[in-house]
């Protein structure tokens, strides 16, 4: 059975581009562009892992992970940010991994790959 993963970020080319490369990968991708559309997505299916922008409009990634956490435990989650400086930020400790982005998606395939198989 494929593992299933969330994409959440507010970008839209790099939502397309993570979803095709977890694709290929071998991985069932859902993407969601707010965390409030990735609680209705978590209403109605398990996720592995999600991967969690930080800097969104409206609520952003570590008030996101917050709820998830108070919610749906069972995931791994990854707070993937362009801005280096959130991985100090003692609410990012709560999250299985950090990466920082990259147009190169090896570190965040491995660390999917760390968590999840």
């Amino acid at each position: 059975m494929k593992k299933k993963i969330l994409i959440v970020d507010d970008e839209k080319n790099l939502r397309i581009l993570y979803e095709e490369e977890l694709s290929q990968e071998g991985y069932e991708v859902d993407i969601a562009d707010s965390a409030e559309t990735a609680f209705k997505l978590l209403e109605d299916k398990k996720y592995d892992a999600i991967v969690l922008d930080i800097q969104m409009p409206g609520m952003n990634g570590l008030e996101a992970m917050g709820h998830i956490l108070h919610k749906h435990r069972k995931q791994a989650i990854i707070l993937n940010t362009a801005y280096s400086q959130f991985k100090d930020d003692f609410e990012s400790w709560s999250a299985d991994a950090y990466v920082v982005k990259s147009s190169d998606l090896s570190e965040l395939k491995e660390k999917i790959k760390e968590l999840v198989g």
